[in-house]
């Protein structure tokens, strides 16, 4: 697909670091995150910050050319859509086998090349951070891949999507689906923190060493 231009920046970039928006029937603003929703569209920067920032000006009536309305939270909307997104992916890697949930299965993940992305919940005791991290430090160190951790979810929120008790710990494990989940994760990540930024785990582990 070819680039896009964000009506913030101005800046071209490929649709996948961009978020469409169009306006709805009632002339609101409506993100469509897959990028199928009819009618004229429009493109910012996947950033929670650049959604913000084009809502505050409302940049979106020159760009859509119709007298749209944006709703205040439409950058907090965004987020839970990004969240819907992310869960359900990680949903579809549970019943496809390529998600693990517990500290044990996780640190095996990692340490055997399984592992493509961890999870912790933001509930998850430093301890607990920290031997990941350990695990994940291992593998890079042995040449292995780097493997990113993310705290993106409260514990209730992940169990729930995958019809579980609550979770602190889980990993993405390789595979299609898993891969599918990752693209998702990053996403609501990028969204929140910028593209680019480390995760908070990945920060720790660096203060560790």
């Amino acid at each position: 697909m070819a680039e896009r231009t964000c009506i913030v920046t101005r800046q071209a970039g490929e649709p996948d670091r961009l978020i469409r928006f169009v306006a709805g029937p009632d002339l609101s603003v409506v993100p469509d995150l897959k990028r199928n929703l009819p009618g004229r569209g429009c493109w910012v920067t996947a950033t929670r910050a650049r959604v913000d920032q084009a809502a505050r000006k409302n940049l979106f009536r020159r760009a859509l050319k119709a007298e749209v309305s944006v709703d205040p939270e439409l950058g907090a909307l965004v987020d839970r859509l990004l969240v819907k997104s992310a869960l359900g992916a990680i949903l579809m890697a549970r019943k496809a086998g390529q998600f693990v949930t517990g500290s044990a299965k996780c640190d095996a993940a990692v340490r055997s090349g399984q592992a493509v992305a961890v999870l912790h919940a933001f509930e998850a005791a430093p301890d607990g951070v920290r031997k990941l991290d350990q695990a994940r430090r291992a593998v890079e160190y042995m040449d292995g891949p780097v493997i990113p951790a993310f705290k993106l979810f409260p514990e209730a929120e992940l169990g729930l999507a995958i019809g579980g008790t609550n979770v602190i710990h889980a990993a993405v494990l390789d595979g299609q689906a898993g891969r599918a989940a990752v693209k998702r994760i990053v996403a609501l990540h990028e969204y929140r923190e910028g593209p680019g930024t480390e995760t908070d785990a990945a920060k720790a582990a660096k203060d560790d060493r």
